[in-house]
């Protein structure tokens, strides 16, 4: 069982959208905010933006659709979540073997070599400035930026246990950034039941087994109350 997330599962928590249309960060670039050319151009003003969300996400909490995973996880040994979420919303509700396609804007690495860095998530970037790694390289945010491509070790493992999953959830994700966005289809070509939870519909609605047009919050936890009933 593969539970696949992106950003609409985020929102039902109150995790801000990637730049907030009427907020400070609405007059910058995203190129600006999110590449590696922008980061090296203004380090700053990145860390700056990155410190900002950070602050915004530990102030949410993961909801009902997030523990739901966490439900079915209990009674379902071999299920996975991918996620293009960069929030840790998965692994504070406790969910297990959680692949971030994404990356971990709580995580920090180099910039340069790539080696994982410990820092505090709030660290005080005016009085210490940027931190360093120890080759020197400017110490960055562990999520993956445009131009980048998603960890190669992490989409590997992803796709394979897509083609061995029974049963796939899509949920509250476009399916239209890709390469991500193949695996609902490599899903289905393998023989998997896929399940769309999503009130728009997507590119993938037409190929679905199952659409659920509802908040994952409400219709995961259904879900599982109607499994364990069926299997009572």
């Amino acid at each position: 069982m593969v539970f696949f997330t992106g950003a609409g599962i985020s929102a039902e928590s109150g995790v801000p959208t990637f730049r907030d249309k009427d907020g400070y960060w609405s007059k910058y670039d995203p190129m600006i905010l999110a590449s590696v050319d922008g980061f090296r151009q203004d380090p700053e003003l990145v860390w700056e933006w990155y410190l900002y969300r950070r602050e915004k996400i530990i102030s949410v909490e993961p909801n009902p659709a997030h523990f739901g995973i966490t439900r079915f996880q209990s009674i379902f040994n071999e299920a996975i979540v991918a996620t293009q979420n960069v929030d840790d919303l998965h692994n504070r509700a406790g969910n297990r073997e959680v692949y971030e396609l994404h990356g971990n804007i709580f995580a920090t690495k180099c910039l340069e070599c790539g080696m994982a860095l410990d820092m505090p998530p709030n660290f005080d970037l005016k009085t210490h400035g940027i931190p360093q790694c120890e080759c020197g390289g400017m110490a960055r945010p562990g999520v993956v930026w445009f131009g980048e491509s998603l960890p190669r070790e992490t989409l590997t493992r992803v796709f394979e246990l897509t083609r061995r999953a029974d049963v796939f959830f899509s949920i509250g994700t476009s399916t239209e950034v890709y390469p991500a966005a193949q695996l609902p289809f490599e899903a289905k070509n393998h023989g998997a039941v896929v399940i769309e939870i999503n009130p728009n519909r997507t590119p993938f609605s037409v190929h679905a087994d199952l659409v659920l047009q509802q908040p994952s919050g409400e219709i995961l936890p259904q879900l599982f109350e109607e499994l364990q009933f069926a299997l009572a």
